[in-house]
């Protein structure tokens, strides 16, 4: 059973940095490529960030470049997202994803249960 399990979630001032954290079970996900999404209240949930599981190339929303950072643990079966400088924008449920074509466009075919971030001002 494939199982994507996201944390380190909070409620953080504006200027702080989170990491938030997604183990991943269940099968290889060598071919994969992994993506943050977040979805605001009242919004739609978008892309922030993705990474080839296998090679590591990384991808990024245009509003987090030089914020975030995703990266990939192989021994840990953990994705990370650093968030730096958080902004009250930031705020969001962050949803974990895999994408068995290994394409950061997806389609993403498991999803984490997400984690809420909170920014105060």
């Amino acid at each position: 059973q494939v199982q994507l399990v996201e944390s380190g979630g909070g409620l953080v001032q504006a200027g702080s940095s989170l990491r938030l954290s997604c183990a991943v079970s269940g099968r290889s996900f060598s071919d994969y490529a992994m993506g943050w999404f977040r979805q605001a209240p009242g919004k739609e949930r978008i892309f922030v960030a993705a990474i080839r599981w296998g090679g590591g190339s990384t991808y990024y929303a245009d509003s987090v470049k030089g914020r975030l950072t995703i990266s990939r643990d192989n021994v840990k079966n953990t994705v990370y997202l650093q968030m730096n400088s958080l902004k009250p924008e930031d705020t969001a449920v962050y949803y974990c994803a895999a994408a068995s074509t290994g394409y950061r466009l997806g389609p993403y075919d498991y999803w984490g249960q997400g984690t809420q971030v909170t920014v105060s001002s």
